[in-house]
């Protein structure tokens, strides 16, 4: 997993000049940046990761807009590319990313992030293609890296994940609670609606928005963006 040792835009380095700082996954990072008074810089290519010969897909009707998870969100730019695979856990000591092969056949990938107005952490959205036969194996690769990183500590923090609903929207996706536990702030809890439709495959993190029932409206417009 790529690692960021200083921000954009003026956000603070993290850990010092020469300190590289592993972070969570992808989904969670803006979280965990955010506490940590960074900002996380243009994703890009992952490095020794397999480059599909079509990795041209960009189809940026697969993301929400903002105004779908309600008045006092923002949205940021759409970005396509191949970001890092979404639950890259480069910190948890039972990770190998060689497990993972599904990450290696996407063709390609669109991502936005979402800002509250009262700048608390942000939301996530990434959709990603598979080549044929590699999204339902990616959702299998998600499974078990919650499994080997169910509970570790990073930078002083806990780290946690636990799937609530293994066979969320009718058995199509997982709805997973992830939480991080700091020593001197309240703990932080996200939720991640992972969907598969055919070769794509949907993540939507969110910050604990209190309710089941927001949850599941939110994964009901992802299901209808995947068709």
């Amino acid at each position: 997993m790529s690692v960021w040792s200083r921000g954009t835009g003026g956000g603070r380095r993290c850990g010092g000049s020469r300190r590289r700082v592993a972070v969570l996954p992808v989904v969670l990072s803006a979280v965990v940046l955010s506490a940590a008074g960074c900002q996380r810089p243009e994703p890009g290519s992952v490095s020794g990761e397999r480059q599909t010969a079509s990795a041209q897909w960009r189809d940026l009707s697969m993301l929400l807009g903002a105004g779908e998870l309600g008045s006092n969100w923002r949205e940021g730019d759409a970005r396509v590319g191949l970001p890092p695979w979404p639950w890259e856990q480069s910190t948890c000591p039972h990770y190998r990313s060689d497990d993972y092969p599904a990450r290696s056949y996407r063709q390609g990938a669109v991502e936005r992030f979402y800002h509250p107005s009262d700048g608390s952490s942000p939301a996530h959205h990434v959709v990603e293609k598979f080549e044929p036969g590699w999204a339902e194996r990616d959702v299998e690769d998600v499974r078990r890296v919650l499994a080997r990183c169910a509970s570790y500590r990073m930078l002083g923090s806990h780290v946690s994940f636990s799937i609530v609903d293994s066979r969320y929207r009718a058995g199509t996706g997982l709805l997973i609670r992830g939480g991080i536990e700091h020593a001197a702030s309240p703990p932080t809890v996200t939720y991640f609606v992972v969907l598969r439709r055919g070769e794509m495959v949907s993540t939507f993190s969110l910050p604990d928005p209190g309710s089941r029932a927001v949850l599941d409206s939110i994964a009901a417009r992802v299901e209808a963006r995947l068709g």
